[in-house]
């Protein structure tokens, strides 16, 4: 550890004052205390390196003068506020018998031997628990410290998952507005490429619905980026309302949907945007899958219950199947799970896929 030069001067302007308050003394014991205290500062700038080893090589030299006082008790309260309270204990020990010899030799005139001893033991006992108060509070300032830097590494984690789960969010999102939109695209477009046959009014009214079709994809797109440019800005928020409009648009593309709805009053707005998406991608992987085969869509269930969407459709091998990226079930099952619910997907003995949500919902 480096040298701390300001305790030092400020011990040898001490040692200076002990040596100056001696002048009238005879020459061998000037020159023993001038000695002591040049050997003392010398000694007192290893403190801080090797605090136990010095300080108990400046406790001997103050049982040779009193001039090696000063540096030997900020020894002894350095060595209290670095080490263990038994280290410092023995090290103060050890200062009470040196300057208890050097009462004994070199007594102070008008001061009894035993008030030596007594102000020689309070005053170490003072410079241990000055020192141990110190270490203390040095301890609990780390301890603050350490705290405050794992507070905020935590706090970062914590902004960070935050922002990983915001991210998935507006990409499942981003994944459930498009997908429903394009899927409507490649309906009508498979139709112009397939059906030559049409009249020039069926030609314009499919190329009329492609594109207001991809119209709308990209303002539903404009929203999404909206999202995530701006912090405050609200993803659009649908629910079983809206199911209509939605039912609607797919049957407008000629798929024949049965849309049965028994709940008598909507649920939370959570419950309700789930379960709109579920229907909403069921109904995107039967056009994708089937286009030309019937879908049925079921809502069941009441407060205190759960919310049941089940959507079923026969498997289709005729109908040219566009291509997908596979995750849309993954991250439909992901936000059923979020919301307490869970998802189920099969394929019947009867050859039909069936897909079933169950979502709680609160009394």
């Amino acid at each position: 550890m480096p040298t701390r030069p300001v305790p030092v001067i400020a011990v040898a302007l001490l040692v200076a004052l002990q040596v100056f308050a001696k002048t009238q003394s005879n020459t061998g014991e000037l020159a023993l205390d001038i000695t002591v205290g040049a050997l003392a500062c010398a000694l007192a700038l290893g403190v801080w390196r090797w605090p136990v080893r010095a300080t108990l090589g400046l406790v001997a030299l103050a049982a040779l003068s009193i001039t090696a006082t000063p540096p030997a008790t900020m020894a002894v309260a350095l060595v209290a506020g670095q080490r263990r309270t038994s280290t410092a204990a023995w090290v103060a020990l050890a200062g009470v018998v040196g300057h208890a010899v050097l009462g004994w030799w070199q007594p102070l005139p008008g001061l009894p031997y035993a008030w030596w001893l007594v102000l020689d033991v309070v005053a170490h006992a003072a410079l241990v628990g000055w020192g141990s108060l110190l270490k203390a509070r040095q301890e609990l300032i780390n301890s603050l410290k350490e705290r405050a830097r794992r507070a905020e590494a935590e706090q970062g984690r914590r902004v960070a998952e935050a922002r990983a789960a915001e991210r998935t969010a507006l990409a499942r999102e981003m994944h459930d507005v498009l997908a429903h939109r394009l899927s409507l695209v490649a309906t009508y477009s498979g139709a112009l490429e397939y059906r030559q046959d049409a009249n020039p009014a069926q030609l314009a009214k499919a190329a009329g619905v492609v594109r207001e079709g991809v119209h709308q994809a990209l303002e539903e797109l404009r929203a999404v980026i909206t999202v995530l440019r701006d912090d405050t800005a609200e993803p659009p928020r649908l629910g079983i309302p809206d199911l209509t409009e939605l039912i609607e648009e797919t049957r407008a593309t000629g798929t024949h949907v049965d849309f049965t709805n028994t709940t008598t009053e909507p649920p939370p707005p959570p419950i309700g945007r789930t379960a709109y998406r579920v229907v909403q991608e069921g109904l995107t992987n039967a056009r994708k899958h089937a286009a030309d085969q019937p879908v049925r869509v079921a809502l069941t269930g009441i407060p205190g219950d759960a919310l049941r969407v089940e959507i079923t459709n026969p498997v289709s091998n005729t109908a040219p199947a566009l291509p997908g990226t596979g995750t849309g079930l993954v991250g439909l099952t992901e936000r059923v799970r979020l919301t307490g619910g869970h998802l189920d997907h099969e394929l019947t003995a009867t050859g039909a896929f069936q897909l079933q949500a169950s979502l709680p919902w609160p009394p």
